[in-house]
């Protein structure tokens, strides 16, 4: 039997998958390094990593070796028992993020829930109960399960799901916004170092100090999302470490897999007797293989010292991006970001969706954020593919 043409897999997905996506008609089937192709056989230049996650690229060999063996030895064996490969992650994540224990999970949702039930019995163990609220911040966004909704600063992602949790949202970057909503039921201060999904917005300086400063005042908690900024992309190991701020808590997801499922909490010592046995878990949570895969990562990034290239390539990346800007003063608004998180954010007479499919047709795959172009590389790309990548953004921005 012959295998299906592209047209005819597109046609069964179709028929097959819930449509809560909006994916083009073609069908990645294979990659290498920053490559990926499709089913007809054309090339594309991955500048999204599938939304920050592929830091090593596609089909890295220390990757692929890694999963491989740890498959061929041991996969799963649940929670009930310790396994050498999540033993080993935990005490480097310990180490990296500069906090006291790792709580494994699957996703960056499910982090970021952990962290939210992390901080609420916190504060009943200590006997206040009514401490609950959760301070936020407009145009955020943390996930979609119904506690990561909640703290999701952007309606249309919340919309048709409520009632929600006790969540207050406020300006992000305003510290008096936040010191006004602050009250003796607040529990814990939720935010990204750099607001990823609603735009590549980084926090301005000062603003992560402030907020560490508001919460110690109030007793309350300073929980980070590096879902998105962790594991280098912004040029430090946590976006946090940019500003030299410690949250009480962390949550890691995308990147620290390299593309295979793994999410994890961090939390300081503060926090060790918050979660009891019995009060939070996960089955396939810390499971040996997606260990392995992270261990593999941070090898790799070590070694090749994918952090100061993430810093190094991003001044590259944010001066061409300007440039870029300066040539199209009709079509670019401004240009934003830090690191390997950047984005190029449209005047509002252009069509966002219809300058991400010019792009894909030049030859290179982005995504939306907040209605700018997004790019989130693997942390391995090159400064000439870069330059390659902007080349075709430059040519997809004259065809609109």
């Amino acid at each position: 039997m012959s295998s299906p043409t592209e047209a005819q897999l597109v046609e069964l997905a179709r028929a097959s998958l819930y449509p809560n996506y909006a994916q083009p008609p073609f069908v990645l089937v294979r990659g290498r390094g920053c490559d990926l192709w499709d089913a007809s056989g054309r090339q594309y230049l991955d500048l999204c990593a599938g939304i920050a996650v592929s830091t090593l690229g596609h089909a890295h060999p220390r990757l692929v070796a890694a999963i491989a063996a740890q498959a061929g030895t041991l996969m799963h064996v649940s929670n009930y028992y310790y396994n050498e490969p999540n033993i080993r992650l935990a005490a480097r994540l310990r180490e990296l993020t500069g906090l006291a224990r790792v709580l494994f999970c699957n996703s960056g949702t499910e982090a970021i829930e952990a962290m939210l039930k992390l901080a609420r019995r916190h504060f009943y163990a200590r006997g206040e109960q009514d401490r609950y609220r959760v301070v936020a911040f407009r145009n955020a966004f943390h996930g979609r399960t119904l506690g990561a909704l909640a703290v999701t600063g952007q309606p249309k992602y919340r919309d048709g799901f409520g009632p929600l949790l006790g969540v207050t949202h406020v300006p992000f970057g305003d510290a008096e916004a936040v010191r006004a909503a602050m009250g003796p039921d607040v529990a814990a201060i939720l935010v990204e170092p750099v607001q990823g999904e609603g735009g590549v917005v980084p926090a301005p300086t000062g603003f992560l100090a402030a907020l560490r400063a508001i919460a110690d005042a109030h007793g309350a908690l300073l929980l980070g999302d590096e879902v998105q900024t962790g594991l280098g992309r912004t040029g430090a190991f946590l976006g946090f470490q940019r500003e030299g701020v410690r949250p009480d808590a962390v949550a890691l997801a995308k990147a620290l897999g390299g593309g295979f499922p793994i999410g994890a909490m961090a939390a300081s010592d503060a926090l060790l007797e918050a979660l009891p046995p019995g009060s939070h878990g996960s089955t396939f949570g810390g499971n040996p293989l997606a260990s392995a895969a992270a261990l593999a990562v941070l090898d790799v990034m070590e070694e090749e010292r994918l952090v100061e290239g993430a810093r190094t390539k991003g001044e590259h990346l944010a001066l061409a991006l300007s440039e870029l800007a300066a040539r199209h003063p009709t079509k670019v608004a401004a240009t934003r970001g830090v690191g390997l998180l950047h984005a190029v954010a449209l005047r509002p007479e252009i069509d966002a969706g219809r300058a991400l499919a010019a792009t894909r047709t030049e030859g290179v795959l982005l995504t939306l954020a907040g209605g700018a172009l997004r790019l989130s590389p693997p942390l391995v790309v090159t400064t000439e593919q870069l330059d390659r990548g902007l080349a075709a953004i430059d040519r997809a921005l004259a065809t609109l």
